[in-house]
């Protein structure tokens, strides 16, 4: 064809790694606990190029031009990072505004997320008001709106917010802070990575100035024609729960998909097909290059301007950019855009690599523009997915093909993914689907070739969003039966990384088109993964894991062969709950069974992820405060817990100190029925009489007198905080009855109720007991064999991007 030009080769024998030592460097950059100074990354970033740019000399002699080349690779890349990591952070919210009242104008940057108890958006600021003081806020808020009773008083109903409309509200702010636990979601590196810096909600109540709309404007044109195609597939679809899964697929919007959706796609193993994911959007830059290339062959004069290949190439990732920008432009979608641009790059450019180095230079880009890429599973499950395709491709064969060839050629690239990503999916989440080769076999092609082209074509002809729907349930029916089969999915605990890499490999191992001998070498390293057990107490010691749940309490307590939780954190919304975000990852990663769910009283921060619990251990019997007829009960029946019972776990003995006998029968105010569990372990393991934790759930002053006066045993070495802290617990005579030396205070980073109080927290200093508060330490961990000692999650596990109390 006229123009074009055969490919070649090119010198690609430096390129590789470089490009691998460009990556390593942003690896490293994103292991600092906190950033230096932005000089040092300048100085790096600099120093690197011209490194770099000295390698490229014909006058130096090897090995010099691979070191300096990887040198300074590793410089840059890593200086890079940390360059724009230090321009970002320097946008922070100031901490003396966290808090205030603030009068703020801005333009609504996204869609915004509706739900039974308000709405979720985004705010681009204009201007920032502290009384007649104008204050510099972060570019980009994170924002609720919630309506009725809210802290004490009523509030104005949220409006119909709409994406590029001006509005001017009063809101209280703070800095970004997430929970923080063992192998849990990193929520203050996902708002990083989405430009977030503060967080915060409308002040919307009868004393503050009523929100004011001042007007449309012309920015975020994409998100607006994102949330009127949303809000009229909503509006179609009769059903709200497979109305909402369309609407995920054409916008990107995966709040609209119900929880129990999301539980049964994970079950089964299909979850990245729900949302816009790397396949939609290549799948519609092919069918784009296609119809284009198809349009451009019928006119000779552009076929002669610019062949039509190049021209469907070009066609295919502009109208995939247009698809993945509609979508939201979420990280998935970001990377599969930069990955099919770096292949057409090449494309263009005539050249012919190796897949390895198309590999690598496509995953040094998408590192490039975003290094926290790194952090997240979708991106190594994208490129490891790639990567194995790539490397088990058999490439073209020149003979014409059958559809039968074509049949077992998606099954066989199915059967290879999986056995790929299996160890990588059970490193990364601790549970994969058994199910997932056959449920993917067959959404796959439903949910790409039925699905979702009648939910895109849906925008042009709104009756084809009902035809969508209707395919939607009918995989839901199919899913639902495959996630309901024992065993549908395996759990396994979280591997140490090592585990995980020859897990990785011996997965890859498997799925290559080696000879079957050399195949099975894969199969040793699979057993890391699949038998590694968290190490666990030894006999007559016992550990508390007291779970980063923000207000509410949850302590997982480890023996040597038993576990028990104490409390299962609150209730954060209608569908979310620390039963579900915290506790459940948690419990799964350390492969717990629990034998006793012990739940101190019945107010939502302490049974708010109860059901959630149950419904992973089904074995567990509960023990608690929570009177006949409430919810739980239906779930499972709850045992009374009482003054008087005793029973001892591999040497360690627990022991219920309150509420009396009958009280539960007797009525009164939650708090005061809190039980307060004693635990110590065996005599001569961890020193004379074996140390001792209290865990006094929400007792009160009164309860607390009542305690000493009976003359209970209430000394220990460890003890969670009554009441969260509250001033009318933790009185001076419980705690000299206690005398713990490090006590563990459970509550919100800037709760309400100002837990813990100033004056309780001065008892505690007076007393010289360490109190360590989950704000401060995320997830806290006390071990009987170092009483003396408690282990900060967040202290052990900080990156820059983690929030600091000052």
């Amino acid at each position: 064809m006229p123009g074009t030009q055969a490919p070649r080769e090119g010198g690609t024998a430096l390129i590789a790694p470089v490009l691998g030592a460009s990556v390593a460097g942003a690896a490293l950059q994103l292991q600092q606990p906190t950033l230096w100074p932005v000089a040092v990354y300048v100085v790096f970033t600099v120093a690197g190029l011209a490194l770099l740019a000295l390698s490229a000399s014909r006058r130096l002699a090897s090995p010099w031009p691979v070191l300096l080349a990887l040198t300074g690779a590793l410089l840059a890349g890593g200086g890079a990072c940390g360059w724009r990591a230090q321009a970002f952070a320097s946008q922070a919210l100031a901490p003396a505004l966290e808090g205030r009242d603030l009068r703020v104008t801005g333009v609504v940057a996204a869609m915004p997320q509706r739900n039974e108890t308000g709405l979720r958006f985004r705010l681009a600021v204009e201007s920032a008001w502290l009384g007649a003081q104008e204050v510099r806020l972060p570019p980009r808020l994170q924002l609720g709106w919630y309506g009725g009773a809210g802290a004490g008083e009523l509030t104005r109903q949220p409006a119909d917010l709409r994406a590029g409309e001006r509005w001017q509200m009063t809101v209280r702010l703070k800095a970004p802070h997430g929970h923080l636990n063992p192998h849990g979601f990193d929520y203050e590196l996902w708002l990083w990575e989405q430009g977030v810096q503060a967080t915060g909600y409308v002040r919307a109540g009868p004393r503050e100035a009523p929100p004011q709309r001042l007007g449309m404007t012309w920015q975020h044109p994409v998100e607006q024609a994102r949330q009127a195609v949303r809000d009229d597939i909503l509006a179609r679809v009769d059903d709200r729960q497979r109305g909402g899964i369309v609407a995920a697929l054409v916008t990107g919007d995966q709040n609209a998909i119900d929880r129990a959706d999301w539980d049964v796609f994970r079950a089964t193993g299909v979850a990245h097909l729900m949302s816009i994911s790397g396949l939609h959007i290549t799948l519609f830059a092919w069918v784009a290059a296609a119809v284009v290339g198809w349009l451009w062959r019928r006119s000779p004069r552009l076929c002669l301007a610019l062949p039509a290949q190049h021209a469907a190439l070009a066609g295919g990732l502009l109208l995939a950019t247009g698809y993945a920008l509609f979508s939201g432009f979420g990280v998935p979608a970001q990377r599969t855009v930069w990955m099919l641009a770096t292949v057409a790059a090449l494309r263009f450019a005539g050249l012919r690599w190796p897949w390895p180095l198309v590999w690598l230079l496509a995953c040094a880009v998408v590192v490039a523009l975003d290094p926290w890429a790194l952090l997240q599973p979708g991106f190594w499950l994208s490129f490891v997915a790639v990567g194995v395709l790539f490397a088990t491709d058999a490439g073209p064969t020149g003979r014409t093909r059958g559809a039968a060839h074509h049949v077992r050629a998606l099954l066989r690239e199915q059967t290879v993914v999986t056995l790929a990503l299996t160890p990588l999916t059970l490193l990364l989440f601790g549970q994969a689907s058994v199910v997932g080769l056959v449920a993917n076999l067959l959404a796959i092609p439903w949910v790409t070739l039925v699905v979702t082209p009648l939910a895109l074509l849906g925008v042009l002809a709104p009756p084809l969003w009902d035809a969508a729907a209707l395919a939607v349930q009918a995989l839901a029916v199919v899913l639902a039966w495959m996630a309901a089969l024992p065993y549908a999915a395996v759990s396994v605990a979280a591997p140490p990384l090592w585990a995980g890499a020859a897990g990785v490999l011996g997965g890859v191992v498997l799925a290559l088109r080696w000879p079957w001998p050399m195949r099975l070498l894969g199969l040793p390293l699979l057993l890391p993964v699949l038998l590694w057990q968290p190490p666990r107490p030894a006999p007559g010691a016992f550990e508390l894991l007291a779970a980063d749940v923000g207000q509410g309490n949850a302590v997982i307590v480890r023996t040597a062969a038993h576990t028990l939780v104490y409390d299962a954190g609150p209730r954060y919304g209608p569908e979310s709950d620390a039963g579900h975000r915290v506790l459940v990852p948690l419990l799964r990663a350390l492969d717990e069974r629990v034998d006793v769910l012990m739940l101190s009283h019945r107010d939502a921060d302490h049974t708010g992820g109860a059901a959630a619990v149950l419904a992973q251990q089904p074995q567990a019997q509960v023990l608690g405060s929570i009177e006949p007829g409430h919810e739980l009960q239906a779930l499972r029946p709850v045992a009374p817990c009482q003054a008087g019972q005793r029973w001892q776990w591999d040497g360690v003995g627990f022991e219920v100190l309150h509420p009396a006998p009958g009280a539960l029968a007797a009525g009164g105010k939650p708090n005061t029925l809190s039980c307060v569990l004693r635990i110590q372990a065996a005599p001569g393991v961890d020193g004379a009489g074996g140390a001792v934790a209290l865990l006094a759930g929400d007792i009160e002053q009164p309860q607390e007198q009542a305690l000493v006066m009976a003359g209970a045993n209430l000394a220990a070495d460890v003890l969670l905080v009554p009441h969260h802290g509250s001033k009318t617990s933790s009185s001076a005579a419980f705690l000299d009855a206690v005398q713990p030396a490090v006590a563990l205070a459970q509550v919100g980073y800037r709760n309400r109720f100002g837990h813990p109080a100033p004056a309780v927290l001065q008892r505690y200093a007076e007393r010289g007991i360490r109190v360590a508060d989950t704000p401060r330490c995320g997830a806290a961990l006390w071990r009987s064999d170092a009483p003396q000692a408690v282990q900060c999650h967040r202290h052990a596990a900080q990156r820059y991007w983690h929030h600091r109390i000052p």
